[in-house]
């Protein structure tokens, strides 16, 4: 039934999206949800995201109407730490309960947010869904955070976990994680982790290839990103026209700039966060993407979408670290899966700077991207999750 708002539509059913970031923004979790918008406006659900102001404003997708607020960001420009948390928190208090009533809330990490969600919901008898890309106490225990914090950040993660209606993850092992909330079975759903290959374009290779090697993402304790300048520094002297470009943003990037000018000056760049299809134009003409996650972490379980985004532009990846991406370079022949030291993250480079990806190559990684990792694909069955705890609310 219609409820009587301006708007609303009988038997269209409404999803609201709450996330600190969201498309345009240059992150996972931001193309993530941006193509889960699309693919519920493509069933045809009216989406409303309530997120926050982009440093890059963009246009939204058609049937998703964004509503943007003014939070704080962290010195890298990422909505992260307590006070930008808060920010984005605070305010979507009154923003979830002025709300047009939804028949269903998606909400994303951290588990402040999932929290507040979970809060408002329970006052308006709405049912939310819990996207489970991160696991942010189990992310703390492993990055040297005080044990009373994990213990504070694991009581609200679980709470949130235990109380939605359907908890979306993104691999299995991320599902065992899950488990250990206390979270059943029948309220998981793997629903798989990819990239925007339209986005990330599969694209022939650029005529003008050069010895380049690209990393495009966060740069944090977690994946340990500072790495790739120790390895670089190993291999720059043999290839003298080889350069490292690092985009993206995090708490690391200043410190891995002043280590790269101290080891290897003017060879190593770091744009900051830009468009994806710019980033898709230098994995075009790369030699290699990188991506890494560091061992002992905690996160282990984590698939690492920057692999996805390297392939899906023909590019191979050099991966350093543990984890099930490890497994699927080696498997498919994405590229070099390496232990997590600069003397073989510098041999796989080494490697992949010796010569050029040939056009075949670039093909075979970019159809296998769009076959098996597809952004697509993962937002489909996460809308067909959402729509189906929307549909028991309104049976």
């Amino acid at each position: 039934m219609a409820d009587g708002r301006p708007g609303t539509v009988p038997g269209v059913p409404r999803v609201v999206i709450a996330s600190r970031i969201y498309a345009p923004e240059p992150a996972a979790a931001a193309y993530r949800l941006g193509a889960l918008g699309r693919a519920l406006a493509r069933r045809g659900a009216r989406v409303d995201v309530l997120t926050s102001r982009a440093p890059q404003p963009g246009p939204d997708d058609a049937g998703v109407r964004v509503r943007r607020w003014p939070v704080l960001r962290d010195a890298s420009g990422a909505v992260r730490g307590y006070l930008p948390y808060a920010s984005y928190d605070l305010p979507l208090l009154l923003r979830l309960a002025l709300a047009p009533r939804p028949d269903v809330v998606v909400v994303e990490p951290p588990p402040t947010t999932g929290a507040v969600a979970a809060a408002v919901c329970a006052l308006r008898r709405v049912p939310f869904v819990y996207y489970a890309a991160d696991l942010l106490s189990v992310a703390a225990a492993g990055s040297g955070v005080s044990p009373a914090v994990v213990r504070v950040l694991r009581a609200v993660e679980g709470a949130v976990l235990r109380r939605a209606a359907r908890v979306l993850t993104v691999s299995d092992p991320v599902a065992d994680v899950v488990r250990t909330f206390g979270v059943r079975d029948e309220r998981l759903e793997v629903v798989g982790s990819g990239v925007d290959v339209d986005a990330f374009a599969s694209e022939p290779a650029a005529p003008e290839q050069e010895e380049l090697l690209v990393y495009a993402g966060t740069m944090s304790e977690v994946h340990g990103a500072g790495l790739f300048v120790e390895a670089f520094a190993r291999v720059a002297a043999a290839h003298p026209r080889a350069r490292l470009v690092m985009f993206g943003g995090g708490v690391d990037r200043e410190a891995m700039r002043a280590r790269a000018e101290a080891l290897v000056p003017g060879r190593v760049t770091f744009p900051g966060p830009v468009p994806a299809a710019e980033v898709a134009a230098a994995f075009r003409r790369a030699r290699a993407g990188l991506a890494s996650l560091r061992p002992g972490g905690g996160y282990e379980f984590a698939i690492v979408t920057k692999v996805f985004a390297a392939t899906a532009c023909g590019a191979p990846v050099v991966y350093a670290g543990p984890g099930p991406c490890a497994g699927l370079v080696r498997r498919h022949e994405l590229g070099w899966a390496v232990d997590f030291t600069p003397e073989a993250v510098a041999g796989a480079m080494d490697a992949a700077l010796a010569a050029a990806p040939g056009p075949e190559q670039r093909r075979r990684l970019a159809a296998w991207t769009r076959a098996e990792a597809s952004l697509t694909g993962v937002a489909d069955r996460a809308a067909a999750a959402v729509l189906g705890v929307a549909g028991r609310r309104g049976a």
